[in-house]
């Protein structure tokens, strides 16, 4: 950032004169032209709130609607603390005007060096500024009066997420270019180190924008998406329909929207594809029976498979089917697993575990909330209910999940009363929970309809989180910079060779694409261990599966036997409804034609 150089409340104050502000308020209109109105009176109200506290003042006449601007924008802030409103102040001040700090003399801890010294032609070393970077010191040598001195330092910049610093605790970034519009129920997921936002829900009404945000230069862009139209159909609209509640999924170097609510639903499921190369949006030719359109719903990417489950239909109908897209043939397939599956509910969040199992976790229905975890074996089509360990995650809807490795991420959600505060993180091999960091106050991490992706940068995970709503909507990005956790069986390492090695390791090499050697480094007595251990956790699972499956086929037999007791059983009881309805008199007239048949069938005497 390029504020580093001073420590609240100085940054705020130097912020505050760049700015126009004077004491007790007083501003320069010069100074505070530069933005545009409503920044203006933003900046205004978080002076007012920074420096005298929340807004007691009588409301202005309505003659006056400068004034009254004024005061509604500081009045809006209601109790926010002073130190938040300085913070906000200098957010604000940095992404309208992100070099301003540069241009603040008396306020930087820095020397100014005259470096031309008089003599015009000799020209300065000039560092750029970093909009969205962090500034570290080197020497760096200036001629002065033809002598060679060390004076001011040079710059070295770390751009993009690499600017976050802290691990697992949530930081909000300082991003240039216009925001998207405050938003939730969108979709968003990272392609070629960008971040795409597209659609969502603001105030009811639906939205079509697309946004890019830049992770290396951390700059947000929209980008003007067409829709490309069917040859067969010229006269088709050049827009894409607006959506919210859909999903998007990567997949090679372009993405998918599925699924989503908007204004004129279509019968079936609508699948689109985006070309960032031509910033088009393309309607997906499907095969098969298309899902009945939705949103809400969970779509995974399993291999070259999309798994959707569940959410609610145009008719506000909670749905729990399962659907599977295949992406080398685009046909839909309808899936009838066994065993239980989870209730119909939507807003739930979804992962998938080794290429296998599909987890499903909370989500909610029009009356509840749900914290439970199901997993669905993508080999045998069956539903379960496995036992979890670690912590009780509360009941939640509108959570976003990401998975890294093993590790299923959940951030934010709400259970109709108020947001989540805790991010969880759930082991999925070992079906773990526990919690990674936690949020205070209302604040868009603890919002409903947020989304979140992860991205790796220069060798650390990152996750990150866009929009919600949690009373307000939100177009705030925040990041989760994850700690680097070896594994002590084996560690995997990104390197240029080394003669030395603190240990005997047999590598097994290959060359990554970027040049470097990747050396997978086991030791050898953990080896052995670690096979004998396998061998005896798949002999054990092996006797547990072959015992399962004679249970399974016991319970069968009894539950047939069942089934055909009650089928004699409802039939005995049919057989006698009808004879007790039977009239009486037909049975005498029955009796009487059979006496009378015994006597007409004797011999005379």
């Amino acid at each position: 950032m390029a504020s580093s150089g001073l420590a609240y409340p100085d940054r705020f104050y130097a912020a505050a004169a760049y700015a126009g502000f004077g004491p007790g308020g007083a501003t320069s209109s010069a100074a505070i032209s530069r933005f545009q109105n409503d920044v203006a009176l933003l900046l205004y109200g978080l002076h007012q709130q920074a420096t005298v506290g929340p807004c007691n003042v009588p409301k202005p006449r309505a003659w006056n609607p400068v004034e009254q601007s004024k005061w509604t924008s500081w009045h809006g802030l209601g109790s926010m603390p002073s130190a938040e409103a300085m913070r906000l102040f200098v957010k604000i001040l940095e992404e309208e005007d992100p070099g301003w700090y540069s241009r603040v003399p008396e306020f930087n801890s820095e020397p100014v060096v005259d470096i031309q010294m008089h003599k015009p032609k000799e020209e300065p070393q000039v560092v750029p500024a970093s909009t969205n970077g962090t500034l570290f010191s080197e020497p760096k040598i200036v001629s002065e009066n033809g002598s060679s001195v060390e004076t001011q330092d040079k710059d070295v910049i770390l751009e993009g997420l690499s600017t976050v610093s802290s691990h697992d605790e949530w930081t909000p970034l300082s991003i240039s270019g216009h925001r998207p519009k405050p938003r939730y129920e969108h979709g968003a997921t990272v392609l070629q180190d960008k971040m795409y936002i597209f659609g969502g829900n603001h105030n009811g009404r639906y939205l079509s924008d697309l946004q890019a945000l830049d992770l290396k230069s951390l700059t947000w862009s929209k980008i003007d998406a067409k829709l490309q139209a069917e040859s067969s159909d010229s006269a088709k609209t050049s827009q894409i329909a607006p959506c919210a509640g859909h999903s998007l999924i990567t997949w090679g170097n372009k993405f998918f929207s599925i699924a989503g609510h908007t204004k004129d639903p279509s019968e079936g499921i609508t699948v689109k594809e985006f070309d960032p190369h031509t910033c088009t949006w393309s309607i997906v030719r499907t095969y098969g029976k298309s899902p009945v359109s939705r949103g809400g719903q969970t779509v995974t990417l399993v291999g070259t498979t999309l798994v959707l489950f569940g959410g609610e239909d145009a008719k506000r109908c909670l749905l729990n089917d399962l659907h599977i897209l295949d992406l080398e043939t685009m046909t839909w397939d309808d899936v009838d697993a066994i065993g239980t599956p989870p209730s119909p509910r939507s807003d739930h969040a979804a992962a998938c575990h080794a290429d296998r199992y599909l987890l499903i976790f909370g989500g909610g229905s029009h009356a509840t909330c749900f914290n439970d975890l199901h997993v669905l074996d993508l080999q045998t089509m069956e539903w379960s209910r496995p036992k979890q360990q670690g912590l009780t995650p509360s009941p939640r809807a509108g959570h976003a999940g990401a998975t890294i490795g093993e590790n299923w991420y959940i951030v934010g959600g709400g259970n109709n009363k108020s947001g989540v505060s805790e991010t969880l993180v759930l082991n999925m091999s070992t079906l773990t929970w526990s919690v990674v960091s936690t949020v205070e106050g209302r604040v868009p991490l603890a919002s409903e309809g947020m989304t979140l992706v992860h991205s790796n940068y220069n060798g650390y995970d990152y996750l990150i989180s866009f929009g919600g709503y949690n009373g307000r909507y939100s177009n705030e990005v925040y990041t989760l910079k994850l700690n680097l956790k070896s594994d002590s069986k084996s560690t995997v390492k990104e390197e240029t060779v080394s003669d030395t090695t603190s240990r005997v390791v047999e590598p097994e090499v290959e060359t990554s694409q970027d040049g470097k050697i990747r050396e997978i480094a086991m030791d050898s007595a953990d080896s052995d261990v670690k096979n004998n251990s396998d061998e005896a956790s798949e002999q054990l699972l092996a006797a547990l599966k072959a015992e399962k499956e004679e249970l399974e086929a016991l319970l069968n037999r009894e539950q047939l036997q069942t089934v055909q007791l009650k089928e004699e059983i409802s039939h005995a009881e049919n057989r006698n409804l009808e004879l007790t309805k039977a009239s009486p008199l037909s049975f005498m007239l029955g009796v009487t034609r059979a006496y009378s048949f015994k006597i007409s069938s004797e011999p005379p005497l």
